[in-house]
């Protein structure tokens, strides 16, 4: 089994400057990803940036599944406004 913060780890080492958040019981995990390199991309491509720090750890799977929510900071303010 893997911790989520080791998750956040693998994400980390993709996206340095990213703000990750990871919940989960050690195959199942959620993810809330906030980066500048997420600027000008769709969600999918966002979503493959994420993946592409995950794939070994998903190929052998160590990583089940992970349910992901991916923000610009842009729009994390504005998601977190109230």
């Amino acid at each position: 089994m893997i911790s989520p913060q080791e998750v956040e780890t693998m994400i980390q080492s993709k996206l340095p400057e990213a703000k990750v958040q990871v919940a989960g019981d050690g195959q199942h995990f959620e993810a809330v990803i906030v980066s500048a390199e997420f600027e000008g991309k769709s969600r999918v491509k966002q979503h493959q940036l994420v993946y592409s720090a995950l794939t070994e750890a998903m190929a052998s799977d160590i990583i089940h599944a992970i349910a992901l929510k991916t923000y610009t900071p842009q729009d994390w303010q504005s998601a977190n406004r109230v």
